[in-house]
């Protein structure tokens, strides 16, 4: 069946807008189905918000603009007495209401966004010093801070979680993972599962993030299965602007003939994905997009040759599911894991604890203070303290022969896969080795996929026209409003600027959900005077 015609678009867009409200929904199910050379007449039927992304970035600022406002609990004291003086002083306010920079200043911890920073310390006080304390601040829903929006994702609620090894601990501790409102213990004695550690399985962690949309509420907001295909700004001319003050726009330093061209809102295009597994294509227009997309999308490579080769992985999926089906039962050869990260460490517990000899290959020294091991107390993190000592005690250097269950090669890169199931290495003075394995599993890190914007999104990091990749080119955005810098009402968060960990990323969306809410507060003032017949000025 196809899906092109104009009216199964009109049904999804129908769908997707049918619980916004009357007003918004009245005015968006009669928006033309457009092509690709039409722009929309009517610019209020724009959605206020699209967010791309479902994981918990898209869920924590979906429950903020869903109103739920976080305010200072009347018998909270912060441990920060400084910081405390300043919730104090505004304790009738919500959080996203006061001034973020100045509640921010001063404030240290392990993100480089001070918005994330005070986020954290809110929710978790003084949590790097190892106290367990609880958060100072309580939830109320104002539904009138309702700000229209969908939160578009690929899966289910939780985005990525959903789809990591399942036989692994999180990092992270269980309570450090959660979102507001819904501790994760609370969900878990709800749904009488027995947590025994502080750190849980990330098959845990989906679970609690798919409820918790479930549970606050959110579901209205959010659409699964849809693939977005590209992201870009309408222009029209300045002659077709009727709504100019009312609307956020740009004047573009271009002119069309005789006719200034101007920058407004975004069309989000793409397809959600039936349950017979057709297409059914979409378009949306939005005033603000958020990026939430995390760093899942592509996995880190070598670009080395023969790294396209079937028996080279990227994934800890696919390794797991080469051992799941008994296609390393048996081999005499080991498994090359190259990268010096916990997914890496993974991966050589995995082959480990399945017997399965390892040949662990890492361009760092072993004593490098940039290693990751070196940043987990081990008393909480014993098996990766155990691949750490592996690593440094089992060297090829200490015994020329390959060690029977694992062996190291600190300080080599991989130059060359052969089709014989051969590697080339070469070590850090040039030396070069030729070592056979059974599956090679590449595991380096990942980036973002930022392929739906222009130029793939490489226009807004820090280093233009570069790719953007969570630490040598996160997004550059204000780092209190969290807009892009270099493209204005596009929003990023987590992963994308830096924000790795679950526990600073809700920062994001403090910071997004506030700059909104000013925003729809002064358009609302506009629209007001303009009806009062002033000048629209408040």
């Amino acid at each position: 069946r196809s899906y092109s015609g104009p009216e199964t678009e009109g049904q999804l867009l129908n769908s997707f807008v049918q619980y916004f409200g009357d007003s918004l929904g009245r005015k968006i199910k009669r928006m033309p189905l457009i092509e690709e050379t039409v722009l929309p007449e009517d610019s209020l039927l724009t959605l206020p918000v699209v967010i791309i992304g479902n994981g918990p970035s898209g869920i924590c600022l979906s429950y903020l603009l869903s109103g739920y406002r976080p305010y200072l609990s009347p018998e909270a004291i912060h441990p920060n007495p400084i910081l405390h003086t300043k919730l104090e002083e505004a304790r009738h306010l919500s959080i996203v209401d006061q001034d973020l920079e100045y509640l921010s200043e001063g404030l240290e911890g392990r993100s480089s966004n001070p918005v994330a920073v005070l986020f954290d310390t809110l929710l978790h006080p003084d949590a790097d010093f190892g106290y367990d304390y609880p958060p100072v601040l309580h939830w109320k829903l104002e539904q009138h801070h309702y700000i229209p929006h969908l939160v578009l994702g690929k899966g289910p609620p939780g985005g990525a979680w959903h789809s990591m090894e399942g036989s692994m601990l999180t990092i992270s501790f269980g309570d450090w993972m959660e979102l507001p409102g819904l501790t994760f213990k609370e969900w878990a004695a709800s749904k009488l599962r027995n947590i025994k550690s502080d750190r849980v399985m990330p098959e845990e962690i989906a679970r609690y993030y798919k409820h918790y949309v479930k549970v606050m509420g959110l579901q209205k907001n959010f659409r699964d299965n849809v693939y977005i295909t590209s992201v870009s700004r309408l222009y029209r001319g300045k002659d077709d602007e009727d709504r100019s003050q009312i609307n956020e726009t740009q004047h573009l330093e271009v002119e069309d003939g005789q006719k200034s061209l101007i920058k407004r809102n975004w069309e989000v295009r793409g397809y959600q994905r039936a349950t017979d597994g057709s297409h059914v294509p979409f378009c949306l227009f939005a005033e603000n997009v958020a990026l939430a997309t995390g760093s899942f999308d592509s996995p880190g490579r070598l670009q080395v040759e023969g790294e396209d080769f079937p028996f080279v992985l990227h994934s800890m999926s696919d390794f797991g599911a080469a051992i799941s089906k008994g296609k390393l039962r048996g081999k005499a050869d080991p498994v090359l894991i190259v990268g010096a990260g916990l997914t890496a460490a993974d991966a050589v517990l995995c082959a480990y604890n399945n017997n399965i000899p390892v040949i662990h290959v890492f361009r760092r020294r072993v004593t490098d203070t940039s290693l990751i091991f070196k940043q987990l107390p081990k008393k909480l993190y014993p098996e990766y303290h155990k691949v750490y000592h592996m690593m440094c005690t089992q060297s090829h250097t200490v015994d020329s022969s390959l060690h029977p269950a694992y062996t190291s090669f600190p300080e080599h890169t991989v130059l060359s896969f052969h089709p014989e199931m051969k590697c080339v290495l070469q070590s850090a003075s040039g030396l070069k080795k030729i070592l056979k394995f059974s599956v090679a599993l590449v595991l380096i890190g990942s980036h973002p996929n930022l392929f739906f914007l222009k130029d793939q999104g490489h226009s807004i990091g820090h280093h233009s026209n570069q790719p953007i990749t969570c630490k040598g080119n996160p997004v550059e955005i204000d780092p209190y409003t969290y807009e892009c810098t270099k493209e204005a009402n596009l929003f990023a968060l987590g992963p994308l600027v830096g924000d790795n960990f679950v526990r600073f990323l809700k920062g994001g969306a403090l910071g997004i959900a506030r700059c909104l809410a000013i925003r729809q507060k002064k358009k609302h003032e506009l629209i007001e005077g303009g009806d009062g017949g002033g000048d629209g000025v408040p």
